[in-house]
């Protein structure tokens, strides 16, 4: 299988972890050569797990038009930056910290041909921002992925004060190859989706702070009364308690008080209740 027309032939991720993974799976799995790069071969080893098991859930569903030992020979994973080297986008998913995406932005940029592109996967830092630090700040652009991706029919493409008009075009044609839908925002705080998402879940925190209502009745209301697929705090700890709470702070930063985060929310990642990776957040993940 060939990579469909609307997608880059050769495609990178910088970060192999859950959503990095889940990046990798959805170019893989529409013809792409993927590779993905990682710090350490551990990493890298846990990578090469994550996606090969996307793709025999895949293959389990039906969902792939060849067998899975094919789609999986066009994927790679690596520790060099250098492995970059033929790639037409690469997708940055490294944690949401500002200092730590610039300076792999910029490491992954010295190996990009002039014409390739290069996005980050950012929930709520400034793409501006990040673009500013570049050399190419036109070919770059958000592209925000939800988790979990294979489920996910939505792409969050986000785009920086110098983001070419080609590339605004070319990144709503990969999200609809990737058999997404492109919600286009221009960059800024917290975008669209993780500025309304998270003053959601933060009033959630307080009322279970407040004692209004339990957290699972709480999910309940906006599960049957608002048909949310998924209640807030539900998605809190998908998500990660810690990722939420580093997004409200900047969302605090930038936009006021009103994104101040609960002091529940503080104090449940400060005992290293961080969701469903640690088995407890708001709810109990380890039944």
């Amino acid at each position: 299988m060939t990579a469909a027309p609307s997608i880059p032939h050769v495609v990178g991720v910088l970060g192999g972890g859950r959503m990095g993974a889940g990046i990798a799976h959805a170019f893989l799995i529409k013809g792409a050569t993927v590779v993905v790069v990682e710090r350490d071969h551990e990493s890298a080893a846990g990578a090469q797990d994550r996606v090969a098991d996307a793709v025999a859930k895949s293959a389990a569903r039906g969902a792939l038009s060849e067998p899975a030992e094919e789609v999986l020979s066009r994927f790679s994973t690596s520790t060099d930056y250098g492995s970059f080297v033929h790639c037409g986008l690469v997708v940055e998913a490294v944690p949401e910290d500002y200092k730590l995406k610039v300076a792999a932005l910029k490491a992954v940029e010295e190996h990009l041909s002039a014409d390739a592109f290069l996005a980050s996967n950012t929930s709520s830092l400034s793409v501006t921002g990040l673009a500013s630090q570049l050399r190419r700040p036109a070919n770059f652009v958000g592209l925000h992925f939800f988790n979990p991706v294979p489920a996910s029919t939505l792409i969050e493409v986000v785009l920086a004060k110098e983001t070419s008009a080609e590339l605004a075009a070319t990144a709503k044609r990969w999200t609809e190859a990737l058999g997404k839908t492109a919600v286009v925002v221009h960059d800024a705080p917290g975008f669209a989706s993780s500025r309304l998402g998270v003053a959601i879940a933060l009033e959630a925190m307080r009322m279970v702070e407040e004692g209004v209502a339990s957290a699972e009745d709480i999910d309940a209301a906006m599960v049957l009364g608002y048909k949310h697929p998924t209640g807030p705090l539900k998605t809190t700890d998908i998500v990660g308690l810690d990722v939420r709470l580093g997004i409200a702070e900047y969302l605090q930063s930038t936009l006021g008080e009103r994104f101040a985060p609960p002091q529940i929310l503080r104090d449940k990642v400060a005992r290293g209740e961080l969701g469903r990776k640690t088995g407890k957040g708001f709810f109990d993940w380890t039944e």
